[in-house]
């Protein structure tokens, strides 16, 4: 079967053709990051308005250059959780696509998107795992044993790991988007000058929570703030090293926590933040220790794309299901809501 994916949940603009025999045959991704960039974060009319215009094109190019556009046999789309214009973009393509081509469609949840992402590779892991799911508005540990068959763990009580990074970047005026900013000025930061908190992590369970994080980082920035409202960009570095060791940290300590609650020795992280590098490397260090092993996706994966809808899309095909043809998204999706396949 081969399928074409169409992610259009936030800010990106993904797709991306998935043939079951021959894997991943391509894939274009258009982002939005300029466009949202003056604002300090995306602006949701403009994220429609962007799709609108970029996804016709970037589909036209990936059935060119798959050699696809007589081929596909299914569409899948994104239909939620997400921003509601802009996954109406995409559903509407797809369905339309899909019905003018006499094809089965269907809508993909975005975060099982991003879970299966890792399944990609070509060393994938496998079931059961546990989940950590670190993507926009999203931080998520989850249990799984198959596709679909998934139970949450814990989760964020209110600032995610994502919105926490964006949010601490506007503190210390850097651009959006905020994660990548962060981890490129912490890695000019003097390790130990701040030593900020842990949150939640000397109680059990395994919810999140990074208000009090994000509190704890505007207070020091206000505290060591020169006469232009920023402290100096040392100042700036070395909080921005004590802010990512501490969101890191944070999620290793949670991870290590979930698998000996699952007595599991797989993790995944999927999702925007898994592509921080120091996050990867101290989860390793810390799996090493107790026989545990790490997966991910490679870094084009991380973020949203097409070839995670494409391919979790196609699973689900595979296994009989379909969209009908009215078009229905969900802003809020909770990912254990799900059938089992």
């Amino acid at each position: 079967m081969r399928v074409l994916g169409i992610e259009t949940s936030c800010d990106e603009t993904g797709v991306a053709v998935y043939d079951s025999e021959q894997g991943l045959l391509g894939h274009e991704l258009y982002s939005q990051i300029k466009l949202h960039a003056e604002y300090g974060g995306v602006v949701p009319e403009l994220a429609s308005r962007d799709h609108i215009r970029k996804l016709i094109p970037l589909i036209d190019q990936i059935l060119g250059k798959t050699d696809s556009k007589k081929r596909i046999d299914a569409l899948a789309y994104t239909c939620g959780p997400g921003l509601i214009g802009a996954l109406l973009v995409g559903g509407c393509v797809g369905r339309s696509l899909a019905y003018a081509w006499g094809v089965p469609a269907i809508g993909v949840h975005h975060m099982e998107g991003h879970l299966l992402a890792p399944l990609l590779e070509n060393n994938p892991p496998r079931f059961p795992f546990v989940a950590l799911l670190v993507s926009g508005g999203h931080t998520q540990l989850v249990e799984v044993t198959a596709i679909g068959q998934y139970q949450l763990l814990g989760e964020s009580l209110d600032d995610a790991a994502g919105e926490a990074f964006d949010k601490a970047a506007k503190m210390m005026d850097l651009d959006y988007p905020g994660g990548p900013q962060i981890a490129r000025f912490a890695e000019k930061g003097v390790p130990g000058r701040f030593k900020f908190p842990r949150p939640m992590t000397n109680r059990p369970g395994l919810d999140f929570s990074f208000s009090g994080l994000k509190t704890f980082t505007l207070n020091t920035v206000t505290e060591h703030a020169q006469a232009n409202g920023l402290p100096d960009d040392q100042t700036c570095a070395d909080i921005a090293h004590a802010f990512q060791e501490a969101v890191v940290d944070t999620l290793v300590i949670k991870c290590r926590r979930a698998l000996q609650q699952c007595n599991m020795d797989t993790l995944i992280i999927a999702g925007g933040v898994s592509a921080n590098d120091r996050l990867r490397v101290k989860l390793e260090q810390a799996l090493a220790k107790i026989n545990s092993r790490v997966f991910y996706a490679r870094h084009e994966f991380c973020t949203d794309n097409g070839a995670m809808i494409a391919f979790a899309g196609c699973q689900r095909l595979l296994a009989g299901e379909t969209s009908p043809l009215a078009v229905d998204v969900f802003p809020r999706w909770p990912l254990d809501t799900l059938g089992a396949l």
